[in-house]
């Protein structure tokens, strides 16, 4: 064998080369078409693989998820029964004085004493504050002084006025004799003259002169009633300037008393928003007077439950220490926040502590419903709506949701119009955190 180079290229004869050559070796053939078999067989079995997969997630997704479990003791239950329901609406309220005083300043004054303080019992007359102002106290002197004078000179006018009727009444009075004395003259000359003892001359001056004092005699009437209007006119004058006087000085003479601050009503003290030495203007609250024993109650109901609130309906407040009877006396007609605030008039005695301001809740009774379906009020769904209600099962161990048409609502009650019959149980409390679930079960 000739010696070969490492370096150098092998070289291959065609002996040696015919050994690799693929219609040479039948052993290579055969081994060749096994092995395009198993490739076959392995995509065969990926494939079979790939669709049992397939197939098995197909089947696991339309499984229903497993039920969560929720406790027993976490849940409100309430079963379903017919029979009468009461509709009753409740809210939060105060309790207010029927009868509240607000008492402001009439002028500007200082204040000087605080006479009595908040919480003190009252009458009409008990001076709450004393306050001053010079000007006031001028005033009213002057007023008075002016009405005085008005009502003296009032009576120079009247006196004025019956003179001057009783000067034109006596002229009257003169002229009316000389008419009747003519008239008289006339009428004798008249005889005599058909006697023939007086001339014709004489009976027609007497006649003239008797026409003439009958003239004058009217002007004098007339006169008379025209001095007695002329009369009356100025004392009326006089009497309205009198008038306005008196009003004037009653004026001056009340801002003058409402310097001493008086409490006008029966009560108790409430608010006494002023200080010593300040000085207020007209219209600044000096005081508040409430009667305690007269109360009513203010009720805010929200907006979607008042519209069934009627005036007249019953109510029953509760002070916390004890339940007061009363009746809806007055609906707000707008709404805020949300609430709707209703006047309820108390009919009843009120219990020990009761005063204004005191924290209540009122109950309203809207109306009787006779013979329906009803349960306990659930923590979600308004009147009248479709709501989803976990059902239980008669194990007591598994609750389905349903669908239930709801009616008409109370405070602690709803009417069942569909879904449900009686003796249905179902879980009221709020199942929000398993919406995503229509089954779950119960230990």
């Amino acid at each position: 064998m000739t010696s070969r180079h490492p370096l150098e290229p092998e070289t291959y004869d065609d002996t040696r080369l015919a050994r690799f050559s693929p219609l040479a070796n039948p052993v290579d053939i055969i081994r060749e078409d096994v092995s395009e078999k198993r490739r076959k067989k392995r995509l065969v079995l990926a494939a079979a693989g790939a669709v049992a997969v397939l197939l098995i997630t197909l089947g696991l997704s339309k499984l229903k998820p497993a039920a969560p479990t929720v406790e027993k003791s976490t849940v409100w239950m309430d079963t379903v029964k017919r029979g009468p329901m009461l509709r009753q609406v409740r809210g939060p309220g105060t309790l207010v004085p029927q009868e509240i005083r607000f008492i402001s300043a009439e002028t500007n004054a200082r204040v000087e004493r605080l006479v009595i303080l908040p919480g003190a019992p009252v009458k009409p007359d008990t001076i709450l504050v004393e306050m001053s102002n010079p000007d006031v106290e001028r005033q009213a002197l002057e007023a008075e002084s002016q009405f005085r004078a008005a009502q003296a000179e009032l009576a120079n006018v009247k006196a004025r006025a019956q003179r001057d009727i009783m000067d034109q009444e006596a002229a009257a009075a003169t002229v009316r004799s000389d008419y009747h004395q003519a008239e008289l003259q006339a009428e004798t000359n008249e005889g005599l003259y058909k006697e023939g003892l007086v001339a014709a001359l004489i009976l027609k001056l007497s006649k003239v002169r008797a026409e003439e004092l009958e003239t004058r005699n009217a002007i004098e009437e007339k006169r008379v009633a025209t001095v007695e209007e002329s009369a009356k006119s100025q004392v009326a004058v006089q009497e309205a300037a009198v008038e306005q006087l008196r009003a004037l000085t009653d004026l001056r003479k009340a801002q003058k008393e409402a310097l001493h601050v008086r409490a006008g009503i029966p009560g108790v003290l409430q608010e006494l928003p002023v200080q010593v030495g300040q000085q207020v203007t007209p219209g600044v609250t000096i005081a508040k007077v409430a009667e305690p024993t007269r109360l009513k109650a203010q009720l805010k109901i929200a907006e979607t439950q008042a519209k069934d609130v009627q005036i007249g309906q019953p109510a029953s407040i509760d002070t916390r220490n004890g339940l007061v009877e009363g009746k809806v006396a007055r609906i707000d007609p707008a709404v805020q926040n949300g609430t709707v605030t209703v006047d309820v008039t108390l009919v009843g005695d009120l219990p020990m502590g009761a005063r204004p301001d005191l924290s209540v809740d009122g109950t309203i009774e809207l109306d009787r419903l006779k013979d329906v379906l009803y349960v306990g009020r659930p923590a979600f769904g308004q009147e009248k709506s479709q709501v989803g209600l976990f059902k239980v099962n008669e194990d007591g161990d598994e609750a389905t949701r349903v669908k239930v048409k709801l009616g008409k609502s109370s405070v602690n009650t709803v009417e069942i119009v569909e879904g449900l019959k009686p003796g249905d149980k179902v879980i009221l409390s709020d199942m929000s955190a398993w919406d995503a679930y229509d089954r779950v079960r119960l230990r």
